[in-house]
């Protein structure tokens, strides 16, 4: 047994036959070209042509967007991996979005929309004033951003490279970036805004003929099943009960795999925290996050962001069919390696001791898609991945040096703003790969559950705040600040300990005491929201409400008030503004005959890459931290026979989600 172990995880090598070979190497030729093409187009990739073009989109580019924004590699690793390990109910984070794209179109929106806001820091400055407020969500963005979105990425692409190519994870990793920085150089935003709605369809395309091959493989439905329960590795009947105690419900499935509603206290999703929890994640992600929210306020209008929001809503179901059951056939096709639960085995099939259903998907794609579409399918993947990850540098560079290290130094030049930008890339890069063991580790080894587990602990203060600054109008900065803070703190008190003893695993439990970490983490999700919720209101009626005369169109009850608004963020940054303008008009009037002296001389390749550089934009950045609201009122009003057709559309959306929802639970 042990030797057919080691046989099988030697056969790593699947990606040597010419036909994958060709169609990857020719996929990457097709990305680049797209990529130097966009570049000596007009400005496409400046920020603010990129957001102010124009609210211009119509509601299929806005739904499919919103999709295309979401899901990435994680998604196919994560989701699949979570279902080979336990079941059906990590479903459950896709299908709470059908409701939550809804309150996003129907209620947030609307009032970003009045409000005539671009970005999020800058409506909560808009309806709170100050700085202290957008200054912390600039940080726990950036937080974010390297803790459950750039190391997983990277995570999951390297377990794809190692699947397919029998790579040492670290280095895939340091493969992936250096693909992923010739991919930036050369295609740059405008390539990223090309190709990544397009990749996401053909990812999609791969994965329903995945889906199909795989459906074929095991015999149906029916027979998936009926072999989920018995998927269990070979080799534990043989193991040695001195050297391993392995409790039997370590490597055999769960009993209620197939339900997404699972006990309150013994599920490993408990149906509490499936419907609430998630909710409360899933509010902060699809109301709040800069990158969904943008693609809604570039609608033309309110109607085409509805409409939007449904087509969103509609191709949300897809993941439990495409990632999900796919994850849990591939236990069954490969119980061995997938369900794997002996830690030398584990080790030497995925590189992790605490299990390898992340593999799940990766399995699937190089051994049973066929030669050219495993090469179509795998280059897809990791060009969608390095698309993200580009695009995930560029904002969190931005994010860092407009809002954070512009605040450290306000008389910085743009040379040390450029400066700046480039070296965060390296620190976050460095920072994500160091991080990449307690990824690989956290959660049993499961990637979805880790994402989870981290926005559970950041997330719901932010969710809370956004929740009651839009509907409840006595809510003021103090408030909604001291909120913000007491939730971080709560919920660092949670996290910390967590990664400190680690979350354990079956034959590994974790030392954490039960009084921090014995609650669920989307249990502790609902009492980190509600509790926040409490401070804010306690601390906001016990100080100075905010008047009325700066509050329209920032709430959803003065969404339609007339009233001309005084806002709080203009009295307050009209000086800071100023004394920037008045900064970079000196900065232009002393170099500006040596710019142009610099400009004839260059090279056309110095000229190209000061181009991708962002040289000469700092102004641009500047537009998109604190964009001009637009001199006329925002319109919000609807055709009424379209306002009916999209709300009846999301009626019937609703239906069809409670109908799939009650047919699993």
């Amino acid at each position: 047994l042990s030797g057919a172990m080691e046989s099988l995880s030697s056969d790593k090598v699947t990606i040597n036959n010419p036909a994958d070979i060709v169609i990857i190497i020719g996929y990457f030729i097709v990305v680049i070209s797209v990529g130097i093409w966009s570049m000596f187009r007009t400005k496409r990739e400046t920020v603010g042509g990129y957001f102010l073009a124009g609210r211009s989109m119509t509601w299929w580019p806005v739904g499919a967007s919103l999709f295309a924004s979401n899901i990435g590699s994680g998604h196919f690793v994560g989701l699949a991996g979570t279902g080979a390990a336990s079941g059906i109910a990590v479903g459950g984070f896709e299908w709470n979005a059908l409701f939550i794209v809804l309150l996003l179109g129907w209620l947030f929106v609307p009032v970003y929309l009045t409000a005539g806001v671009i970005t999020m820091p800058q409506y909560l400055k808009k309806r709170f004033g100050g700085t202290r407020i957008s200054l912390y969500l600039s940080v726990i963005s950036l937080f974010l951003y390297i803790f459950t979105k750039i190391s997983v990425d990277m995570f999951s692409g390297a377990v794809f490279i190692q699947q397919a190519l029998g790579w040492n994870i670290y280095v895939a990793v340091i493969a992936l970036l250096l693909i992923t920085a010739l991919y930036t150089v050369t295609g740059g935003l405008a390539a990223l805004m090309y190709t990544d709605t397009v990749q996401t369809f053909v990812i999609i395309a791969g994965a329903f003929v995945l889906t199909g091959f795989s459906f074929a493989e095991v015999g149906g439905y029916s027979a998936l099943v009926a072999k989920y329960s018995s998927a269990v590795p070979r080799n534990v009947t043989s193991l040695d009960p001195q050297r391993y105690n392995i409790s039997s419900k370590c490597y055999f499935p769960r009993q209620d795999a197939f339900s997404l509603l699972r006990d309150p206290t013994t599920g490993d999703l408990p149906w509490p925290g499936v419907l609430f929890g998630i909710a409360i994640v899933g509010g902060w992600y699809w109301c709040t996050d800069q990158v969904i929210v943008q693609r809604c306020l570039a609608a033309r209008s309110l109607t085409h962001v509805k409409a939007g929001c449904i087509m969103c809503g509609y191709l949300k179901l897809l993941p439990m069919f495409l990632m999900v059951f796919p994850g849990m056939i591939s236990r069954v096709l490969y119980p061995d390696e997938v369900g794997c639960v002996v830690p030398e085995d584990c080790k030497r099939v995925c590189g992790t001791e605490v299990g390898c259903s992340n593999i799940a998907y990766p399995k699937l794609v190089v051994s049973i898609m066929p030669n050219g579409l495993r090469g179509l399918m795998l280059a897809v993947m990791l060009a969608a991945l390095m698309s993200s990850l580009a695009s995930i540098f560029n904002s969190s560079s931005t994010l860092f040096t407009m809002d954070i290290w512009t605040r450290i130094r306000p008389q910085a030049t743009e040379r040390e703003l450029i400066i700046v930008g480039r070296v965060w890339v390296l620190c976050i890069v460095a920072v994500s790969i160091c991080w990449i063991p307690v990824v690989q580790a956290a959660q049993s080894g499961q990637l979805f559950d880790y994402i989870q587990s981290v926005s559970s602990y950041l997330a719901p203060p932010i969710a809370s705040v956004f929740l009651l600054a839009v509907f409840v109008k006595r809510v003021n900065e103090a408030g909604a600040f001291w909120g913000l803070i007491g939730g971080l703190v709560m919920g660092l008190c949670r996290m910390l300990p967590e990664f400190w003893f680690g979350t354990g695993s079956c034959i590994f439990p974790s030392y954490c005491p039960f009084l921090v970490c014995g609650i669920h983490y989307l249990h502790f999700a609902i009492i980190l929201f509600f509790c926040t919720s409490v401070l804010v209101l306690l601390v906001s009626y016990c100080t100075e409400p905010i008047e009325d005369q700066h509050l329209h169109r920032l709430v959803f009850s003065l969404r339609h008030s007339k009233e001309e608004r005084k806002d709080l963020d203009w009295e307050q940054e009209e000086p800071g503004r100023r004394a920037r303008r008045e900064a970079d008009e000196r900065l232009r009037e002393n170099h500006s005959s040596d710019a142009v002296a610099d400009q004839e001389e260059k090279s056309g390749i110095c000229r190209l890459i000061g181009r991708f550089c962002g040289r000469g934009n700092k102004s641009e950045a500047h537009e998109q931290e604190a964009p001009e609201a637009p001199e006329q009122m925002p319109d919000i009003s609807e055709d009424p026979v379209w306002q009916y057709a999209v709300d009846s559309n999301a009626i019937v959306m609703m239906a069809v989600a409670v109908f799939m929802w009650g047919y699993f639970a």
